[in-house]
């Protein structure tokens, strides 16, 4: 197998197992300058980062839209029993006027 790792993920973590640092005859002994590139692992851990940062905006997105959706269920809830002790209500009166008609019909 001929597979690298990287720096954020070592193909071992065994540091005998490592390749070892090498320095060049040129370069001074202590020298600040970086031995291997990782622009391709920034990118890709800028882009990985970025999608992790969305992943809690939606998240709250859908809990959001959810709480919307059992908000808007239990007010129509709470309309469709105020509809229905109204209509009752209404039925009861009915019965009382009917009642009292008749009575005024009779005597």
């Amino acid at each position: 197998m001929n597979a690298t790792g990287t720096i954020d993920r070592p193909l071992t973590h065994d540091p005998k197992k490592q390749a070892p640092m090498t320095s060049s005859a040129s370069e001074p002994s202590g020298s600040a300058t970086p031995a291997v590139t990782s622009a391709g692992a920034h990118a890709s851990r800028q882009n990985r980062t970025r999608e992790m940062q969305l992943i809690p905006e939606a998240l709250a997105r859908a809990h959001m839209h959810e709480r919307r959706r059992e908000a808007e269920a239990e007010r129509q809830a709470v309309r469709l029993v105020a509809a229905r002790r109204m209509q009752r209500r209404a039925e009861r009166v009915s019965m009382r006027a009917r009642r009292a008609l008749a009575m005024a019909v009779m005597h």
